[in-house]
């Protein structure tokens, strides 16, 4: 009798283990289902923006190419994506395009749309309040809030190889190097400090240094993960269907 009723139990372990596998292995399935679903439509929204606006200057053609890249890096993700994290990247991905479709069409002076969800340290990182030309090395550097003839490079605001990179325009995307290299190269101390020291809004108006303490580093630039984790869900909330005067945005 008692040899009977381990075996049930033994059998019963065994039954539920597989049950709990199975319904795992579900779960994670419609996680993943619910999260591409979200992100594809992102994409095609993005996707509409870009394929719809053309630029009318300088600035709104930077941008909007700027968009067109991030939406063919999400199409790229979308194919690879084998987890509900990777899917969420690739909304996340969507939400940067749509950030610099909000600048191309602010740079147009067309309504830039609803605001969107925040970058990982944007709102750290703060954004270029005013007008500034600094020489760095023997090359000028431009920076200001909105576009103009020469600041044509938007950048939205985040945390680059553990760096703050404040939301504004720049005279050329001096952030390039370090967001593909994942580190900072030598003279870029002294390019923030130069750009941003004294600037209300940004993480460096009080200087340089005061800079790293509030990015929680003791000095050099780390070379983590360019553009942080965005592994966070947005909850794919809607826009609300924002209407741009006469088009709806998405």
């Amino acid at each position: 009798m008692g040899s009977i009723l381990t075996l049930l139990v033994v059998v019963a372990i065994i039954v539920g283990g597989f049950w709990l596998v199975r319904q795992q292995q579900a779960t994670k399935t419609r996680e993943l289902d619910d999260a591409k679903a979200d992100a594809r439509r992102w994409v095609e929204r993005l996707g509409g923006q870009v394929l719809s606006l053309v630029g009318t200057n300088d600035a709104a053609k930077q941008a909007l190419a700027d968009a067109a890249e991030r939406y063919t890096a999400a199409g790229s993700q979308m194919d690879q994506a084998r987890s509900a994290a990777q899917a969420r990247g690739v909304t996340e991905t969507a939400y940067e395009g749509l950030y610099y479709v909000r600048a191309a069409r602010s740079a147009m002076g067309l309504d830039p749309g609803p605001e969107l969800p925040p970058l990982p340290g944007q709102q750290g990182a703060g954004a270029v309040t005013e007008d500034r030309e600094v020489d760095v090395d023997g090359h000028r550097y431009g920076a200001s809030p909105t576009a103009t003839d020469r600041n044509t490079h938007y950048y939205p605001g985040g945390t680059v190889a553990g760096r703050r990179v404040p939301r504004g325009w720049y005279s050329e995307p001096w952030w390039r190097p370090a967001l593909v290299a994942g580190a900072w190269g030598v003279g870029s101390a002294l390019l923030f400090s130069s750009l941003f020291s004294g600037m209300s809004g940004v993480a460096y108006a009080d200087g340089y240094a005061d800079g790293m303490a509030a990015d929680g580093m003791d000095g050099g630039f780390d070379g983590g993960d360019p553009g942080g984790d965005w592994g966070g869900d947005f909850g794919g909330g809607d826009f609300g269907g924002g209407d741009f005067g006469g088009g709806d945005f998405f």
